[in-house]
């Protein structure tokens, strides 16, 4: 497997130019939902969007997930779903269409083999997955205050936010103690129960999130994309803001 991973890495970055770097991305493994019962994972667009800003930008990438191998999709974020309630999403439709990609999300490293050395950023795709996997996962929060105590960018999108509700840093404090960020609303929270007649989270983040001391949460208007940089912590609001957070990683990796 570990060849195969290399030849697939070969194509991971844009039109054929040197690497400038590798950027790791963790998304959920797959799991079921308490909430709804039904089979979960990650976001579509919450990794072929930044995974396209990365591209594009000359950065290889790399997938884990917290117990490697094959990582799914959530099914109302892919794009040829019945729903089709991601059928405007042509990025992830594209990808889609690729076998590399196919074969990167089946060989995902696991994230405990993760060395933060060989990595220039850590980028956390949300999905629905993450709302089970990652809150509470001690060493996806290792892993992540980890890159963020190297100085290196820092980023989650979405639900893969609930992992700043706990995460510390090696001084105990928590990485969002005295920072912005934001995270999936409320709004977006009551917006997608209603569009699918039942309650589908266990917990809010932006609820759990105005709970904190000494931490400032902020979200802007419903499904925009917003995204905020904090030194080097970067967060996404939801799935529109994927790329807006890819964008401020590379922003900070060209500075460096």
């Amino acid at each position: 497997m570990e060849n195969t991973a290399k030849e697939i890495l070969s194509y991971v970055h844009a039109h054929g130019t040197p690497s400038k770097g590798k950027i790791i991305m963790v998304a959920s493994s797959p799991t079921v939902s308490e909430q709804t019962g039904w089979p979960i994972g990650f976001w579509a667009a919450e990794l072929t969007h930044p995974l396209h800003v990365f591209q594009e930008a000359g950065y290889e990438v790399e997938l884990a997930s917290n117990e490697g191998e094959k990582i799914v999709m959530d099914a109302y974020s892919d794009p040829t779903d019945d729903s089709q309630y991601s059928a405007h999403d042509v990025i992830s439709l594209g990808y889609m269409q690729l076998d590399w990609f196919d074969k990167m999300l089946a060989n995902t490293k696991k994230l405990t083999e993760v060395d933060i050395n060989d990595y220039d950023a850590i980028f956390l795709v949300g999905g629905q997955g993450p709302m089970y996997t990652f809150r509470g996962n001690e060493a996806l929060e290792n892993l992540f205050a980890g890159f963020y105590e190297a100085e290196k960018p820092s980023a989650a999108v979405c639900h893969s936010t609930t992992l700043l509700l706990e995460a510390k840093k090696s001084n105990g404090e928590l990485i969002v103690k005295g920072k912005t960020w934001t995270g999936f609303a409320n709004a977006e929270e009551e917006y997608a129960d209603q569009a699918v007649g039942q309650k589908i989270q266990p917990y809010w983040i932006e609820e759990e999130a105005r709970k904190m001391k000494d931490s400032n949460f902020k979200v802007a208007a419903p499904f925009s994309s917003y995204a905020i940089v904090d030194g080097n912590l970067i967060t996404g609001q939801q799935q529109n803001s994927g790329a807006a957070a890819a964008r401020l990683v590379v922003e900070q990796l060209s500075q460096a």
